[in-house]
């Protein structure tokens, strides 16, 4: 397909696409802004448009994906981190001394919890817990997402029973599972 050609089916979609733009963004300069992405990023890829395929549906696609891109990048430029010490307190007259002895205390139980689960629930859940993602912990164990999916839960359901064993007589202000 020539580029002039390209261009005039383009051009056809063109009310279609702002329409369909409208209705991602809910938001007229938004969905200008998106039109435009789609146009440049259409143009800039027409060879890899495969002649004889739904030319409309490629156009959504386009279109579709880079709203959910920006929608994410958005989320993520939302993301506050406060970094601030909280080292002041509200109606507060007196000096607080925080003891941190009794969690430092049951995070190291909790640790000696964690190495006593069976290996096959524990390296998935030492691994999510670390920050993987699914995806990623089943290529690296080579098993299927499902699998890790459930072993991580069971990890976490095993844990939250030893828990409740472990602390069922006693009451710790402020645990909970």
């Amino acid at each position: 397909m020539s580029t002039v050609e390209f261009c005039d089916r383009f051009d056809q979609m063109t009310p279609v696409l702002n329409t369909f733009a409208y209705n991602l963004t809910k938001n007229s300069e938004d969905a200008k802004d998106l039109y435009q992405e789609t146009a440049f990023r259409a143009i800039t890829n027409k060879e890899k448009f495969r002649v004889g395929t739904n030319f409309k549906a490629w156009l959504f696609t386009i279109m579709k994906n880079i709203f959910i891109n920006n929608y994410r990048k958005k989320m993520k430029a939302n993301t506050i981190m406060d970094s601030t010490d909280n080292d002041y307190y509200i109606n507060s007259g007196k000096n607080v001394v925080s003891n941190q002895a009794e969690s430092n205390i049951m995070m190291r139980e909790l640790k000696r919890m964690i190495k006593g689960l069976d290996d096959t629930i524990k390296v998935p859940f030492v691994m999510h817990f670390n920050g993987y993602k699914y995806q990623e912990i089943a290529d690296y164990l080579g098993l299927p997402l499902g699998t890790i999916k459930s072993r991580i839960f069971f990890a976490r359901k095993e844990l939250k029973n030893l828990i409740h064993k472990r602390y069922s007589s006693t009451s710790l202000s402020g645990f909970s599972y």
